[in-house]
């Protein structure tokens, strides 16, 4: 599984821009799944099972970037735009890849000034992309995202882009061990859906779900946690266990919904705990507001770091997200 995430997370896809991660998670679903399509946006569906209460599951593949939409004459200077939920105390001297293989740095004016006590505004920041002999590889419009490598350190899982693609790696997982344990017909008939445009206001979710038309939603994505020094108060810390979401931004799980995971996770020992999320919102809630409404919750992994290059999760905790996945998604679905 390791080798699955580090292949994920390095993989290049800002928020309109998933195919490189969409041909990487195909190629792993390919003899997982019963039907796979992609529909007009990019959303990679994966059907597994006929008949029975339908269950749509969606991670997003899409990460956080930037966009250039504006060169600086005879410069090497990019100005640029946010792709997603990009912070501007996190930028300075980071390095962000475009397409076609162009490394750029982050800097701003000032950088080191006795003026400078708070971060610039997005509009100061550039990108270098200047080679030295004048040349300007990158046109306006041309999408970048952040870099930094995968690391581990003991369970701690390191990257940028875990948000969200620790979410597909779930997803995926889950698929295989329900391939694996398939002894008979599924009781339910999913719909993995690994999902576009997230970032930029759940663009993806919600077509995909008027698509599927499912009776169930549940996203998969990460979340914050409240056990760093001084943090925010939040009952959610790494290595804890599954998440289950009761309520975020963008959605108030319906209780039954929330019942239904916490049953299954006490039936089968998983360690989990609850999530109420300040700020921000998942899949779920596009999927929630499909046609006349679909009952939808949220399996979350903890996250530090959220939206930064060093973004970490616990490799436990991911764990027992495909344990509780499996569960529910192996007995009848019933509220």
């Amino acid at each position: 599984m390791i080798e699955l995430i580090q292949k994920l997370v390095e993989a290049w896809g800002p928020s309109g821009y998933e195919h490189h991660v969409r041909e990487i998670i195909r190629a792993e679903v390919a003899d997982l799944a019963d039907e796979i399509t992609v529909d007009p946006l990019g959303n990679l569906i994966c059907r597994v099972g006929q008949g029975g209460p339908k269950v749509m599951i969606s991670s997003h593949m899409d990460e956080i970037g930037v966009m250039a939409n504006y060169a600086e004459p005879n410069s090497g200077y990019l100005r640029f735009t946010n792709i997603g939920g990009v912070l501007a105390t996190t930028l300075i001297g980071h390095r962000v890849h475009f397409e076609n293989g162009v490394t750029g740095v982050i800097g701003a004016p000032d950088m080191f000034g006795a003026s400078r006590t708070t971060a610039p505004d997005l509009d100061e920041f550039f990108i270098d992309v200047s080679d030295g002999n004048g040349n300007n590889a990158v046109a306006v419009g041309n999408p970048a995202t952040f870099w930094r490598k995968f690391e581990q350190r003991g369970s701690r899982l390191i990257s940028k882009a875990m948000d969200d693609r620790i979410g597909c790696v779930v997803a995926i997982e889950t698929m295989r061990r329900l391939k694996k344990a398939k002894k008979k017909k599924l009781p339910n008939e999913l719909y993995f859906v690994f999902s576009v445009q997230e970032e930029v206001g759940l663009r993806g979710a919600r077509p995909a779900a008027y698509s599927v038309d499912p009776d169930i939603g549940i996203a998969l994505d990460v979340t914050a946690t409240g056990d760093m020094i001084k943090n925010a108060k939040m009952d959610v810390k790494l290595g804890g266990g599954a998440t289950i979401k009761v309520h975020d931004t963008g959605l108030v799980v319906p209780p039954a919904v929330v019942n239904w995971m916490v049953n299954r996770a006490e039936a089968d020992g998983i360690p989990y705990q609850k999530e109420l999320l300040t700020l921000g919102t998942t899949d779920a809630a596009g999927i929630q507001s499909s046609r006349s409404g679909v009952p939808s919750g949220a399996i979350s992994i903890p996250c530090r770091y959220v939206h930064t290059t060093s973004e970490t999760v616990d490799s436990k905790d991911v764990e027992a997200c495909i344990q509780l996945l499996t569960g529910l998604l192996s007995n009848p679905a019933k509220l």
